[in-house]
């Protein structure tokens, strides 16, 4: 005869013996509903359906909530868990597995020059804007404020003095001749402290104390 404790161990039912979720985070109460809606014969029902359990996983998942198309991420979620073999009426294109397994459009980053790297980009780019506008005081002002910040940018990276010719030489290269008239002194002469220059130009070396011996014996 059969034993209570023996008939509870044949009714048990194990997660290894069932079906591998495809998303664990949504639980296994939301894959039995999919599944549930799969069995649906009428089209019209398992769109409703399918509504509803789109509702209970954006609960699930409030995270997504801060997207502006978390409901396009959500009807995405629910064809992969229906391992894209539901059909209703989806208010986005229907996903397929080819299109959301394929690799993402490579990303077109910008081709920076390694050159003159210690002036950033930003004022590379200053430079070419001051460079396409007309002659006038003003596009001079500019390019004398250009000259004083290369000349603080270049302090700080690479030694402690350099002469304005240089700095007007490489202002007329970065601009492609059209900027780097020396028609003024440069008024920078320091370089500024940064935490992305070289050590060797944010330290200075301290002198050391001069600390005297104390003893406690005297001289007679």
């Amino acid at each position: 005869m059969i034993e209570t404790s023996q008939i509870a161990a044949l009714a048990l039912d194990y997660n290894t013996d069932r079906e591998d979720l495809r998303m664990p985070e949504y639980g296994r109460h939301v894959q039995s509903m999919i599944a549930y809606c799969l069995t649906l014969p009428d089209r019209e029902h398992r769109t409703k359906v399918a509504n509803s359990i789109i509702d209970v996983i954006g609960n699930l998942n409030p995270g997504l909530r801060d997207n502006p198309d978390y409901r396009h991420k959500l009807w995405d979620h629910l064809f992969v868990m229906s391992n894209f073999e539901l059909d209703v009426d989806c208010p986005y294109p229907t996903p397929t597995r080819e299109k959301l397994s394929g690799k993402p459009d490579a990303v077109p980053y910008p081709q920076k020059s390694r050159s003159h790297r210690y002036y950033g980009n930003i004022l590379q780019n200053l430079i070419s804007t001051v460079a396409d506008m007309e002659a006038s005081e003003e596009r001079d002002a500019m390019e004398l404020d250009i000259a004083n910040q290369m000349k603080r940018a270049y302090l700080s990276w690479n030694k402690d003095n350099v002469d304005d010719a240089v700095i007007f030489a490489e202002l007329r290269i970065l601009s492609g001749g059209r900027l780097g008239q020396e028609k003024a002194a440069l008024s920078v002469n320091r370089g500024v402290v940064s935490q992305n220059a070289p050590l060797h130009t944010r330290t200075k070396k301290k002198p050391k104390p001069n600390f005297k011996r104390k003893t406690n014996f005297k001289r007679k």
